[in-house]
């Protein structure tokens, strides 16, 4: 079943069961997915099936991570009814991306995405992360990978 499926299913059976916080998590997932889908309507990249799973995962992602923003910034100001909101929010969006990686798996995937790339270089880093978001959206913090990454190929 593919993501939109599932999210779909999702948000139906919240409606069905009354449950409020899920269903507004859930139809804020899918107005970020239809936004994109407008946005690509009119260029080359569109398709007639909307997004693609790949970058739903992204579109899930960047919302976990702006929620993770908004707790930290909620907590460091007191406010923690909203910064568990947020919490919440965080845990059902997750439940639609992949488990994420260990540190171990993290480690592999970038030497396997080395390897495939055939990256020498610095100067192939952009190859290497291009390679490793194809595959792992969702899966890996980026904003940590990155780091590791230019390390192994300086």
């Amino acid at each position: 079943m593919d993501l939109r499926t599932r999210l779909s299913a999702a948000l139906k059976e919240a409606m069905k069961e009354k449950r409020k916080d899920r269903l507004s998590t859930l139809r804020l997932v899918n107005a970020a997915i239809k936004d994109r889908d407008i946005a690509l309507r009119g260029s080359e990249e569109s398709s007639e099936t909307g997004v693609s799973d790949a970058e739903i995962r992204g579109i899930l992602g960047k919302m976990v991570k702006q929620r993770q923003e908004s707790a930290r910034a909620y907590e460091e100001g007191g406010r923690l009814e909203l910064a568990a909101r947020e919490i919440e929010e965080i845990t059902v969006i997750e439940e639609f991306l992949p488990r994420r990686l260990s540190e171990e798996e993290v480690d592999k995937a970038i030497a396997a995405s080395i390897e495939r790339t055939g990256a020498s270089s610095i100067r192939d880093m952009g190859r290497v992360m291009g390679e490793l978001k194809e595959r792992y959206t969702g899966q890996i913090d980026f904003g940590l990978v990155g780091p590791k990454v230019k390390q192994r190929l300086t």
